[in-house]
């Protein structure tokens, strides 16, 4: 009996120190929670608009329960703030799911890898053979020869009468074939010069590619439903991986055959166009345990999704925004006619003569970021963010959608002002402005992003073609569910070469 008492008494003392360290804790406010769920039943579609909607009821700094995961919103500069300075190493982690484990190699990629010396070692190849200054300008050759080789298709199917196009497909493709030009130097689209096998083999494997809403889906917030056979997009996920698996394996494979044979040729001193997969492998050469296959693949991985669908989808943004806004196309126009040499294709030494066109990119990544939530943080430890306590093992959701439009921060939030952000690169908006995140995760590609989608592909079509709308109305500009919030419908546009351009085509 005395030993029920004394577990009675110290049962009693810990429930009562518990209830008193909670009651010294500050957490964020929250919608009420429904058991198992918590707030799932909160959630429609599209997520960034419904989370900027329960902000500005709750607050900028928002707590929920998706299921067995807290999850922290985050909607203010000041609290983004916070978040990327004094805690940028405390939310340098990524949460643990699904996603990170089929499609990243098993977190070994380096948008997927936890913080640490892998991570580090990720980023420092990342930077310096891909996004550096020196890599950059290195590329720049590439993305030359494609803008030219898209004004080129355009130009021949035109028939220099007005014609009505489909933008999507064709940014698309530009942005692919630049990325495929680094990684292993070959084209996958266009007239001339493509390689037709590995179109289809990338085709097949872009076929019934999965899209889902958000980085995490339902089997990680309610890991009981895989008990229960809820695993169709668990199986999409492993099904699609070993479809890009087999595609990037076959990269890799055909520039090993390549380096084999090049060793006879170089005594002969011919040489071959040095690539993204070929630097990979020497490294690998060099440090063969830690270069994997897999890591090559994960690093290759970056180019693909750094510089093509989130380029393309802002290309068709930009171009839906001046077809809306035609005093802003005809200003970006004359700005380029004033400052590019006449009869001479844009070229990257002309961008910093063409600050309204950078404003016209910055406001379409303001109004329309490629990514409206950012890739998810997650705590590795307690810390407080705008007062509040964050506890360890917490997601944090950073609302990039809520920020860019937020009344409070820009003057006529919804309209289209390119001169609002003309010709920055968005740093000196500080936390307002952060389309591609921000801290030690940010974005390696932005460099990449900005050059491919403003300097050249923009440029070139506002230089090189006369724009308008297919019907009278205004483009439909509204947007459907995922990660990079692609168009409702994709752009159709009529275009017809510039009779100022005549001579400038006859050399292309």
């Amino acid at each position: 009996m005395e030993l029920l008492y004394y577990f009675i008494f110290c049962f009693s003392i810990f429930i009562i120190s518990k209830l008193l360290f909670q009651q010294k804790k500050h957490f964020p406010p929250a919608p009420t929670a429904l058991p198992i769920l918590g707030h799932l039943h909160l959630l429609k579609k599209p997520l960034h608009r419904t989370l900027e909607a329960l902000a500005g009821q709750y607050g900028p700094i928002l707590s929920l329960q998706f299921g067995s995961r807290s999850v922290l919103v985050v909607s203010s500069p000041s609290a983004i703030e916070e978040c990327f300075t004094k805690n940028d190493i405390i939310l340098a982690n990524r949460p643990y799911c699904f996603a990170g484990e089929h499609l990243a190699y098993n977190y070994t990629t380096v948008g997927w890898s936890p913080y640490g010396h892998h991570w580090r070692i990720l980023r420092r190849v990342t930077a310096i053979e891909i996004f550096s200054s020196n890599s950059l300008q290195t590329s720049s050759i590439i993305r030359n020869k494609e803008v030219t080789h898209l004004v080129r298709q355009l130009y021949r199917g035109s028939d220099g009468k007005l014609q009505k196009i489909e933008l999507k497909s064709i940014f698309f493709q530009l942005t692919l074939n630049i990325a495929m030009e680094m990684v292993a130097a070959k084209r996958l689209f266009g007239d001339e010069d493509f390689d037709a096998e590995l179109r289809e083999k990338f085709l097949e494997m872009k076929k019934g590619q999965s899209n889902p809403t958000m980085f995490m889906n339902m089997l990680d917030f309610l890991p009981f439903l895989r008990w229960v056979g809820f695993v169709g997009e668990e199986k999409n996920m492993v099904r699609f991986h070993r479809k890009r698996d087999a595609f990037l394996q076959g990269l890799i494979d055909d520039e090993r055959r390549k380096r084999m044979s090049d060793t006879g040729k170089a005594m002969n001193g011919e040489r071959r166009k040095k690539t993204l997969v070929d630097t990979l492998l020497c490294l690998q050469q060099a440090e063969p345990e830690y270069y994997s296959d897999d890591i090559i693949k994960g690093i290759i991985m970056v180019l693909f999704t750094a510089g093509t669908d989130t380029s393309a989808l802002t290309l068709e943004w930009a171009m839906s925004l001046l077809l809306n806004h035609p005093e802003a196309l005809q200003k970006a126009k004359e700005e380029i006619d004033n400052n590019v040499e006449q009869g001479c294709l844009i070229e990257d030494s002309d961008l910093a003569k063409l600050p309204y066109l950078r404003g016209i990119i910055n406001e379409t990544l303001r109004l329309f970021p490629v990514a409206p939530l950012l890739v998810p943080h997650f705590s590795s430890e307690e810390c407080t963010i705008g007062g509040y306590d964050v506890h360890p093992g917490t997601i944090v959701l950073v609302n990039a959608w809520a920020v860019h439009k937020d009344p409070k921060i820009w003057f006529e939030p919804t309209s289209f002002k390119p001169e609002r952000l003309e010709g920055i690169e968005g740093e000196r908006e500080g936390y307002k402005f952060i389309p591609f995140g921000l801290g030690r995760r940010g974005c390696p590609g932005a460099g990449m992003s900005m050059r491919v989608v403003s300097s050249l592909a923009l440029g070139a079509l506002l230089q090189c073609f006369e724009w308008a709308r297919v019907r009278p109305e205004m483009v439909d500009m509204s947007e459907v569910q995922g990660l990079s919030m692609p168009k409702a419908k994709p752009l159709e546009v009529m275009y017809m070469p510039r009779p100022t351009m005549i001579n400038l085509y006859s050399q292309l």
